[in-house]
């Protein structure tokens, strides 16, 4: 039985599809190649932050993607997020490790707060950044809670836990 030599056993290269450099469409940061040469993408208004959780495991990956995740804080618990701009930077970095994390874009359907007036916000599991006026807090609620705590007729934890243990110890 003769042998057949190596080279015939590949695949011939004629069969990948290669795309000449003129056909993309230049962004910021990386060309991208439509299906159809007429092709046009919607408009689409991009959000100003991302909400970025890792949905992976940190065992098992390379130290240039944990030193990345510990960047972005998500190091730590899988339940972690992190809250991120939307900018070609961070997009860039987001990119290297994208088989790790879960990336949802934050919608705000309420309409952004004003500077300083962030009670009441909560953030939801898809991304939507909401305002509840039930959980606005009462600044007469922020007073008394102050006052109480500076109570200097109070006890302190020691003091309390020094008297409660004589009571129990005498009894009577």
């Amino acid at each position: 039985m003769a042998r057949r030599p190596l080279f015939s056993l590949l695949k011939p290269n004629h069969f990948h599809i290669r795309y000449n450099s003129n056909e993309g469409i230049k962004y910021h940061g990386f060309t991208y190649y439509p299906r159809f040469p007429d092709e046009k993408d919607p408009p689409y208004e991009p959000t100003k932050l991302l909400m970025v959780q890792r949905v992976k495991p940190l065992k098992g990956n390379p130290y240039w993607d944990k030193k990345l995740l510990k960047h972005f804080g998500l190091d730590g618990k899988q339940s972690d997020i992190a809250v991120v701009k939307n900018i070609p930077e961070v997009n860039a970095i987001l990119w290297k490790i994208k088989h790790l994390v879960k990336i949802t874009p934050i919608q705000c359907p309420n309409g952004l707060p004003e500077e300083g007036d962030y009670e009441g916000t909560y953030l939801t599991d898809y991304g939507e950044f909401r305002i509840s006026p039930r959980l606005k807090i009462d600044p007469k609620q922020i007073e008394a809670t102050e006052e109480f705590v500076k109570d200097p007729r109070k006890f302190d934890g020691e003091t309390l836990r020094k008297l409660l243990r004589l009571k129990w110890l005498n009894g009577w």
